[in-house]
């Protein structure tokens, strides 16, 4: 503390000279002046930490709404879908056909199970390409995959049929030369009606058309294939070779996890081991792999938006230091202390932060809304995250408004006052 003398009678007297303050009312209404003695150039200022505050409520808001929609939404198609493998040849083991004749029944009779079925793709030793016509054998052709697949292959792939129908078991089971193919299929080889019974030619075999699909809810492959019956193609081509033939399998809703683990050993009882049951991914590790995906990739774009927001605002301080240097000096001389001229532009880069932090909230938040209002989704934004975005706003601005602020506390009033 320190003291001056004051003469009294012959008798000198001592009396403490009263520290200076800076009450917090003068403190925020003096940073408040110097905020709109440049009004533009404080919002401005204040943008970067709205675009990175707004992208960080805006991003976990996202993230949550969108993980919520995968927990009512997960694609149904996926979870009631299961594929079985023949493995046999990767052990160097074989004991009879993967896949039995009467492997469609047997899966059936599983508890859930709506449709299953065998299919292949098949490679004709002679020549693969596909004609509308007996003439030209050699010219005129499509080169197109073929498929041999089980009706309940057929029916489990859930296809849409433009035109006539599926081959049924009857079909299958006394193995007529019949074909399935797709809408883009049956455009290529100038087929366009089913009334005049068409036939499409693989090599020198006679296949009449029974049905054309133009979509499937699974097996996206059929509608680039011709499908036979799996019956016709074992009497034309021969059985499939190991490793080759697979099993679709459509489930109930929550009876895919139970079908993988028994279809095996209803396939194959005397060596499961030769099969194997892939089930549908978890909807839970699903939606743990997206959330986290999104939250690292934007959380890293709101955190760049921050950096750049606290960049701009130190800079905008630094340069108010500058341009106010006499009025620093003169407060100083008129008994401001350095932690005083510290605390006000401190003030001022934080109440920056805070306003930014405040409007980016406000702007995360809408585009939440508006996002999940176009998508049909309900919007989910955790109260932790609206609560934290304007804290982040004033952390940012007042980090940023350090060093300025400390720069601006060590001018010394005579060299203030003589520029």
């Amino acid at each position: 503390m320190g003291f001056r003398w004051r003469g009294a009678g012959g008798k000198g007297t001592r009396r403490p000279v009263e520290p200076s303050v800076l009450p917090l009312r003068e403190l925020f209404s003096e940073s408040l002046a110097g905020m709109l003695q440049r009004p533009g150039r404080s919002a401005l200022t204040a943008l970067g930490t709205v675009l990175g505050v707004g992208t960080f409520v805006a991003i976990l808001g996202l993230t949550a709404t969108t993980s919520s929609q995968i927990d009512s939404r997960f694609d149904l198609l996926t979870a009631t879908e299961v594929t079985v493998e023949d493995t046999s040849v990767q052990q160097n083991a074989f004991a009879g056909p993967a896949f039995p004749a009467d492997a469609d029944e047997r899966v059936g009779r599983l508890g859930g199970v709506e449709h299953a079925g065998v299919y292949w793709t098949v490679h004709p030793a002679g020549s693969s390409t596909v004609r509308s016509s007996p003439v030209g054998a050699d010219s005129g052709g499509e080169e197109i995959g073929i498929v041999a697949a089980s009706p309940g292959a057929l029916l489990a792939a859930d296809p849409h049929l433009a035109q006539g129908r599926l081959y049924d078991g009857y079909l299958s089971r006394s193995a007529q030369p019949v074909a399935v193919i797709g809408a883009g299929i049956a455009a290529r080889l100038g087929i366009t009606t089913l009334e005049t019974y068409p036939a499409v030619f693989i090599g020198d075999q006679p296949f009449t058309v029974v049905g054309i699909i133009d979509d499937t809810r699974r097996k996206a492959d059929f509608l680039l294939s011709v499908i036979v019956p799996r019956t016709t193609a074992e009497r034309v081509w021969g059985p499939p070779k190991g490793g080759d033939a697979r099993m679709l399998i459509a489930t109930r809703v929550g009876a895919a996890g139970q079908i993988a683990h028994e279809a095996p050993t209803a396939l194959r009882p005397d060596h499961p081991e030769y099969l194997k049951a892939v089930p549908p991914p978890d909807p839970r590790t699903l939606r743990g792999t997206v959330t986290g995906d999104l939250n690292q990739l934007f959380l890293l774009l709101a955190a760049i938006c921050l950096v750049i927001g606290a960049v701009g605002i130190a800079n905008t301080t630094l340069v108010a230091v500058l341009e106010r240097t006499a009025e620093i000096g003169l407060r100083r001389a008129l008994g401001a202390r350095g932690r005083h001229i510290t605390a006000q532009f401190l003030a001022e880069s934080g109440a920056l932060g805070a306003l930014g932090g405040l409007v980016g909230t406000s702007l995360g938040g809408l585009t939440v809304v508006i996002v999940a209002l176009v998508r049909d989704w309900t919007p989910v934004v955790h109260p932790a995250t609206i609560a934290a975005a304007p804290v982040i706003g004033l952390l940012t601005g007042l980090l940023a408004g350090l060093y300025p602020a400390l720069r601006a506390s060590r001018i010394q009033p005579a060299e203030a006052l003589r520029r």
